[in-house]
């Protein structure tokens, strides 16, 4: 059978053979084996709903024994023999343009250069999927195939639904992850229902199906680390020949090494997965690769001496290397952390004093052993970063779940109030006031005809757009259009593209509807293919997360999730292509709610109506929220846009002498 047939089959007609997995493939961890026998049994029943009832007997024992060895029921049988990655949108068939686009990104997420585990259809950050199983797969490649521009495609939770009739301004797909009910919103309980197959953990970006490999994550991290460095270096002074350490290759894929080599610095990155360490080598997002302590400091001292910019790769742990630089005196300016410690007991967090092995046995065996492990590493852990920062380091919460975790584990984190952390989020100190707040966020764009020559032709369309915005912009907002103007010029020379022809920038309203107008108009006169417009859930207006999007909201609503909910309701009807709402993302299950959308630009009269309406929706909503919060740049954004905007008319906080508040109570 040809790739289109195969597409338009579905659940194949005929078994197809057992499936032999591939030697050397970097395999999820085994799950919690957390289910009772009747629910296990429930499990097996889940399953073969999908299939024919004479298939049910041969394939019961086989997806028992899934269930048995990895904690879940992948149905790799079903994984089809073509190869899974982001063609051009002409070689899918499909009866809709958008339906296309989106099979193209559903393709690039799990393309197996792009997802951390491919075999298990998770994008990245551990257990971050875009399905459940292959079936799941299988019938949405189908569905988008046959789907016309009147019908919408409802996922729950990885599982198509159907198409359901709809209208040509409606979304073509619907995606929802992770919507519990929400006394039944602990990580356990995804362990358990997501073992039943009728829930999965979407992540951010790998549910939506607008992962973009790790440029996706460099340009925020580049920003967050360039700004980082501001903080603490004297004016003038630069960060090349000054130290970036953190951990985590394999969930976050290679984005701190490559923007630590674009910020000017030495950076640091431990990675106790070998397979993950080396991926990240050979693709170039890292510069050195070393295993052992010893040539570790030799080399990060002779990089020091010289002022070097390099990216290294320690295949190790990161909490020996905290303590090494602390005997050894070695300074570190700036330090965080990004291993996937929303999910510390199956593997997103290795403790200090194990090898990769010997814990993967553990979390296998003995999770409860792993579990008291992993704690007595992140007491370990705080305790040498502790040491450091008494020198003068500035550590920062990546908003990995790092500080919640080692404070759950006892660790000394908490301020003086046992209250707060003694350490900020990036979002506090960094993304929330100096990005967030002025509507700046990752705008994403994918060229759907994947020719390089078409994302180099985007690249200048944009950067020609925000220079132009820049020549009037305010004051406030100078550094964020240089940053992101820099950003976008050397994008091509950064060697950003991993999968899809992707590009990756920080824009607010005005500069994502001009770049948008513009790609559009490039489409139209057929200089360029039809462009997907995404964005990172990590944004203004996307996600509700207390510990990290919205950290740096103090009027008491950071634990509330409606913003996210209007956001992916509002893009609905604002002409959004799909959208997506889910629970978890990149802090964890019960931590989070976190929207995306995605929309295709065809070059015609009804893209530009929608991408004008939706765009300054998706950012507004944000600003809007984060002013009503009383934050000072979030009030300065929301009231230049109603000064610009006479449409737009937003309840403004009436502030509050402090001094009024003193005696009260």
């Amino acid at each position: 059978m040809t790739f289109k047939e195969q597409i338009l089959q579905g659940i194949p007609t005929r078994m197809p053979s057992k499936y032999n997995y591939p030697e050397g493939a970097n395999r999820a961890p085994k799950r919690k084996d957390i289910l009772s026998k009747e629910e296990k049994q429930l499990a097996i029943r889940n399953a073969l709903r999908y299939f024919p009832k004479d298939w049910h007997e041969e394939l019961a024992s086989e997806f028992a024994q899934e269930l048995r060895e990895y904690g879940r029921i992948y149905m790799y049988r079903f994984k089809p023999d073509y190869k899974i990655f982001a063609r051009g949108i002409s070689e899918y068939p499909a009866k809709s343009t958008q339906a296309a686009a989106i099979i193209l990104m559903i393709q690039n997420n799990l393309d197996p250069a792009v997802a951390q585990h491919p075999e298990e259809l998770i994008t990245y950050g551990g257990n971050g999927a875009v399905f459940q199983n292959w079936a799941q797969y299988l019938l949405t490649m189908q569905y988008l195939a046959q789907m016309t521009d009147e019908q919408t495609l409802h996922l729950y939770s990885g599982h198509p639904m159907g198409l359901f009739p709809s209208s040509k301004n409606a979304p073509r797909v619907i995606v929802t992850n992770g919507m519990m009910i929400p006394n039944y919103s602990k990580p356990d309980d995804w362990e358990k229902f997501n073992a039943l197959g009728v829930t999965q953990y979407g992540q951010m970006t790998a549910g939506s199906f607008m992962y973009i490999g790790p440029q996706g994550i460099v340009h925020g991290t580049t920003i967050t680390v360039m700004n980082a460095f501001r903080k603490v270096l004297e004016k003038g002074d630069t960060s090349e020949g000054k130290i970036f350490l953190t951990a985590g290759l394999g969930g976050m894929s290679g984005a701190q090494p490559k923007a630590g080599n674009i910020a000017g610095c030495i950076t640091i990155c431990a990675e106790l997965n070998a397979k993950a360490a080396t991926k990240r080598h050979e693709q170039g997002w890292v510069d050195v690769l070393i295993d052992n302590i010893d040539d570790l400091v030799t080399r990060v001292k002779q990089a020091k001496t010289s002022k070097e910019v390099v990216s290294i790769a320690f295949i190790g742990n990161v909490v020996e290397v905290w303590e090494r630089f602390d005997e050894e005196d070695i300074f570190i300016h700036v330090g965080s952390d990004q291993t996937s410690l929303h999910i510390p007991w199956t593997g997103g967090y290795y403790p200090a004093g194990l090898t990769y092995e010997e814990s993967n046995r553990l979390i296998r065996e003995e999770p409860e052993v792993f579990k008291e492990k992993v704690q007595e590493s992140l007491r370990r852990h705080a305790h040498a970063i502790n040491n450091h920062v008494a020198k003068g380091t500035y550590f920062f919460d990546y908003g990995n779940a790092f500080l919640l975790e080692a404070s759950r584990a006892g660790a000394d984190v908490m301020a003086e109030n046992n209250i707060d952390f003694k350490y900020p989020s990036y979002v506090q100190d960094i993304l929330g006031p100096m990005c967030f707040d002025y509507g700046f966020g990752p705008f994403r764009w994918v060229c759907t005809s994947g020719k390089p020559e078409d994302l180099y032709k985007t690249d200048d369309i944009a950067a020609s757009v925000l220079e132009e915005i820049m020549k009037t912009a305010p004051e406030e907002i100078q550094l964020q259009m240089q940053d992101n103007i820099t950003w976008i010029k050397d994008a091509k020379k950064n060697k950003m593209v991993v999968g899809s022809q992707a590009r990756i920038l920080y824009a607010d309203a005005e500069g994502r509807a001009k770049i948008a107008e513009a790609f559009n108009n490039a489409v139209a006169s057929g200089e360029i293919g039809p462009v997907v417009l995404g964005r990172d859930h990590h944004d203004v207006s996307g996600t509700d997360s207390p510990y990290r999007e919205t950290s740096n909201i103090y009027d008491g609503s950071k634990f509330t999730a409606d913003m996210a909910i209007h956001n992916v309701i509002g893009d609905s009807f604002r002409g959004a292509t799909w959208v997506s709402i889910h629970n978890g993302g990149g802090v964890g299950w019960g931590e989070v709610m976190n929207g995306g959308f995605g929309m295709v630009l065809d070059g015609s009269a009804e893209a530009e109506e929608r991408l004008r309406s939706m765009l300054f929706f998706d950012v507004n909503n944000g600003i809007a929220r984060r002013s009503w919060a009383r934050n000072d740049e979030a009030l300065f954004a929301i009231r230049r846009e109603m000064n610009r905007t006479p449409n737009l008319k937003v309840t403004l906080p009436n502030l509050v002498d402090n001094q009024l508040l003193e005696n009260l109570f």
